[in-house]
Formats: C-alpha cells, structure tokens, sequence
C-alpha cells in the first residue's frame, strides 16, 4: 500500500453543515475502500490564487491515507462527478515526504502541548 495525499477545494456557497457532509462523504468512501487514513486537516476558507467557475474563495481539506494505487482513479473520478468539488489534487508521497508530514505534525502537536501547559 502507497501512502497519498488528497487536497480538494469545496464551493464557498455550502453551508459549514454542507461542507461537512461533502467530506464525510469522502472519508467514508476511502474507509469503505479499504484506505486507511492516517491524516486530516480542514484549512477553512481561503481566497483561490484565481477564479474557478467564478468564485474566488473555497473550503480547503487535506486527508492524507494509505491505500492501493487502483482506488485512486476511482476517488478521482468520484471527486470529478461531484458539482461541490471545484478542484482536487492527489499525490503520491514518497518516503522523504511520509518522513517530513510525520516530522511537521510531532512538531505542531509539541507546540499545542507547550501552548497548553503554559
């Protein structure tokens, strides 16, 4: 099993219930694929560097999974047909990039503990 990294770009003009509803949808389509997931992130809102279909903001979401190579053409077609996906990107990550997400998140999550023990 190779370890991805999905980031997709859902319509601004979705409620936050919507927005929620369109990333469980895709958790539980990896989760039903056998994919396991090893990380989420939800960056929130943030402004597109240009317009797409003419929006200028979208609600970003990270999920980082290991899976087989053959479930990704089948998200990525799922990811196409869905009207609240504006954007998606999948990349394979190798094991300098598995090392350093590892790396950054002990980091961010020492940093929370600092922060809250403080």
């Amino acid at each position: 099993m190779n370890q991805y990294e999905t980031v997709f770009i859902v319509t601004p003009v979705l409620s936050e219930e919507q927005m929620k509803e369109a990333v469980k949808k895709y958790q539980d389509y990896l989760a039903e694929n056998g994919a396991e997931i090893v990380h989420e992130e939800h960056w929130g809102m943030r402004k597109l560097a240009y317009p797409i279909q003419k929006k200028s903001t979208g609600f970003y979401h990270l999920v980082e999974f290991k899976a087989d190579g053959n479930l990704i053409a089948d998200l990525e077609t799922q990811l196409k047909r869905d009207e609240r996906i504006i954007r998606f990107l999948t990349v394979k990550l190798d094991k300098h990039a598995v090392a350093y997400n590892e790396k950054k998140r002990k980091k961010a999550k020492d940093a929370a503990k600092e922060k809250s023990e403080a």
